[in-house]
């Protein structure tokens, strides 16, 4: 006997994953909490397993939930890509993407390739920034839609990776052995630098800026060359640099989401059309890699 999954049953649960919340995944999904809570019950029955535990945060996925999570997001994504293939038509226009800086050659560079590639007649434009800036700049209208890394926890984007905030230095360097710890921030509205100088605080440790004024190569060359510290997603980590930890004598820092968020009114085709190649393109090579 042939036994189906529901589509719009592992989208609401994906969903109410990446959130952490039912009533912030009814809004996204523009239901209401109790359709949503319904459909989670619907899911749970069909695999006669808890999917969610409610912890002091909120909705937690159990053993059973974090086992489902990876397969329902491949799920997700080979049912949209069918579904784009088969109804897809020729999408033109212009859409203006916000990404931060660090992300846009280490992760977003093949995505843009390939879409660029699929949808020759769509003009794109890059706009630069740190997160807080791109979230205003979305508001504004000044983007269509935006990458945005932010603490892993509660935001109104949707999850597309969570990856760990590291200490980054010199190959072999000394910056970290320095008292007060020279740190170069790529700017001052760096979504990293509140957890990572609360990190320095709480551990006590002194620390001076180096550099910040939103060039991402300049605080790149401050860490190269072993006048500071850094910190970054270990993803975009270069190889020539050292990833920098406990044994240094560096705090931990926090792990970072990287969050897709999209206007509040109806996206435009070439937006949306580039809204899921960003999640092809993300979630299919890297999984939730947190530790």
């Amino acid at each position: 006997m042939a036994r189906n999954f529901d589509i719009a049953l592992i989208r609401t649960f994906a969903t109410v994953a990446d959130h952490g919340s039912m009533t912030v995944a009814a809004n996204r999904l523009h239901m209401t909490q109790g359709a949503v809570s319904q459909q989670i019950k619907r899911l749970e029955d069909m695999l006669d397993s808890a999917l969610f535990e409610r912890d002091r945060r909120g909705l937690k996925l159990t053993d059973k939930g974090e086992r489902l999570l990876g397969n329902a997001r491949l799920l997700l994504i080979l049912n949209d890509d069918i579904w784009a293939d088969m109804t897809e038509s020729a999408v033109e226009g212009s859409v203006r993407l916000g990404v931060p800086y660090d992300l846009v050659g280490t992760t977003l560079a093949p995505v843009l390739k390939s879409y660029a590639e699929r949808h020759p007649q769509v003009e794109i434009s890059l706009v630069c920034a740190s997160s807080p800036e791109l979230l205003q700049a979305l508001d504004n209208g000044g983007i269509d839609l935006g990458i945005v890394e932010e603490p892993v926890g509660a935001s109104h984007g949707e999850c597309l990776a969570v990856d760990r905030l590291v200490w980054v230095g010199a190959r072999a360097g000394n910056a970290y052995r320095k008292d007060p710890l020279p740190v170069s921030m790529v700017a001052d509205t760096c979504a990293f630098r509140p957890s990572v100088f609360a990190a320095l605080r709480d551990d006590g440790r002194r620390w001076r800026t180096v550099f910040e004024n939103g060039n991402i190569e300049a605080t790149t060359a401050t860490v190269r060359t072993d006048l500071a510290v850094t910190a970054w997603l270990a993803s975009t980590v270069p190889a020539d640099l050292d990833i920098l930890g406990a044994g240094e004598g560096l705090p931990e820092l926090p792990a970072f989401s990287i969050n897709l968020h999209m206007p509040r009114g109806k996206a435009s085709p070439p937006a949306g059309e580039l809204a899921r190649h960003i999640r092809d393109g993300l979630m299919r090579p890297r999984q939730v890699t947190a530790a």
